[in-house]
């Protein structure tokens, strides 16, 4: 048993079953030991939060488009975990497309790999792939350590990422459950999205948000997640649908879960946070696909977190160069969808849900420990528990500020949230022990690891 080399202490600690006073022990970066907040062996560094501040998990982002090789001036791996560690993240799962090449195949995984070797502040992690044709390559990819596999229902927005239809499914589904891998879905299905913009004018430049919102129905995402527990259902491949917005999936999801479907599902701050009723003609840097939906809807979701039919929240963090968002003309229709938040997502959330009577414990859930179980590095991440890594971010839950556009660190600092007024300051965040944030500087040099499983 090695000694502790360092000790960080709260008196609000927010452990698997608690939050109170406590010292975290660490040893080779990982935790060693809880214990009471006056146990510091000596010898030891000693981190001190401050009296106001959490201590909180590190926080586990399974949705995030880095984009590198291939398109990295849209994001990539140095700034994009920059973000990330500003906003409190201490690992992130890579999405599978994007970038060039997708990561596909195994050759395309190993250019991700050597992309992202050296560069990266935190962890992380990688989704692969399923598109039409892949079956066979699924077998390597699970074997050299993807965390599991990301498929679309309807054109992913890239063609080297094309979408599988239930035939395509029905190949791919079966070898997952035989190697007990998750399938996570874009559920968005394409005939009610092609009846919909049957009834827009083509070519038109349509710079209302209404428009957009009515060219991707409810009905597309709907049947996308009936389809998907189906499948599962006949199967035996777990299923994850990803930032979901239809509050009318819900039923169906709740009565799928209760009984004993392998199926979760996570939705996004941007859901959770904006209403269509508020977002102003032109305003390009909202749109993304699902659509942020209505005022009800989301309180639906709120209400979905609430009796855990929604599992999760993450990023969905989809950046693109600010031109591709259109910003001259605004025009909805041809702009690039993708909200960027990689950064923002604890403080958002927190403005939200401390609002609807939830606390931080919460919070660590919903954006640690499930991201974390669903990634398959739960024994690692995403709490605070003797075994883990020591992954910790210190938060000041009361102090609020206007978020400046000059605050992001992610690529490219288009945000629909610059200007809102939010809760929460991310202080220092830490990554197996090593200080990666702290009050806006990034000591160190980059250390993070490729996860892999």
């Amino acid at each position: 048993m090695h000694a502790p080399e360092l000790v960080i202490r709260g008196r609000r600690v927010v452990t698997e079953n608690s939050v109170g006073p406590a010292s975290v022990h660490v040893t080779r970066g990982y935790i060693s030991s809880i214990s009471i907040f006056e146990d510091v062996p000596a010898g030891c560094e000693l981190i001190e939060a401050a009296p106001d501040s959490i201590v909180m998990p590190g926080l586990v982002d399974t949705h995030v488009h880095v984009n590198e090789p291939g398109r990295t001036d849209w994001e990539g791996f140095a700034t994009a975990t920059r973000a990330a560690a500003a906003g409190g993240v201490t690992t992130i799962v890579d999405m599978p497309l994007n970038s060039i090449p997708a990561t596909t195949t195994l050759d395309g995984l190993k250019a991700k790999l050597a992309a992202a070797s050296g560069k990266c502040l935190v962890d992380v992690a990688f989704w692969g792939g399923v598109v039409p044709g892949n079956t066979g390559e699924l077998a390597k990819l699970w074997e050299a350590g993807v965390v599991g596999f990301k498929c679309f229902l309807v054109h992913s927005g890239v063609d080297e990422f094309p979408n599988v239809t239930e035939e395509d499914l029905r190949a791919a589904m079966p070898e997952l459950a035989r190697l007990g891998a998750t399938l996570i879905v874009h559920a968005e299905l394409p005939g009610p999205i092609e009846a919909a913009c049957g009834q827009t004018s083509e070519g038109k430049i349509e710079r209302t948000y209404e428009v957009f919102l009515r060219s991707r129905p409810r009905a597309a995402e709907n049947e996308a997640v009936e389809l998907m527990i189906r499948l599962s259902r006949e199967t035996g491949c777990r299923v994850h649908i990803v930032h979901l917005s239809s509050a009318e999936a819900l039923p169906t999801l709740r009565e799928a879960k209760a009984a004993g479907v392998l199926i979760t599902a996570e939705t996004c701050p941007h859901y959770l946070y904006f209403g269509a009723e508020e977002i102003p003609d032109r305003a390009t840097e909202f749109k993304c696909c699902p659509p942020i939906r209505e005022h009800e809807n989301r309180e639906e979701l709120w209400d979905a977190l609430r009796d855990g039919t929604i599992d999760m929240v993450v990023s969905d963090h989809s950046p693109c160069p600010p031109e591709m968002k259109l910003p001259e003309p605004g025009d909805f229709t041809k702009a690039w969808g993708g909200i960027s938040s990689l950064q923002l997502r604890l403080p958002v959330m927190w403005t939200e849900a401390k609002k609807r009577g939830f606390t931080l414990t919460d919070i660590a859930r919903w954006m640690g420990r499930e991201p974390a179980k669903l990634a398959g590095v739960s024994k690692r991440k995403g709490k605070i528990a003797i075994g883990n890594d020591a992954d910790f971010v210190v938060f000041d839950p009361e102090t609020e500020f206007v978020l400046d556009a000059e605050r992001l660190h992610y690529r490219h600092r288009v945000s629909p949230y610059v200007g809102e007024r939010l809760a929460g300051v991310v202080k220092e965040t830490y990554v197996r022990g090593r200080c990666v944030f702290a009050d806006g500087e990034f000591p160190g040099e980059p250390a993070g690891k490729e996860y892999r499983l």
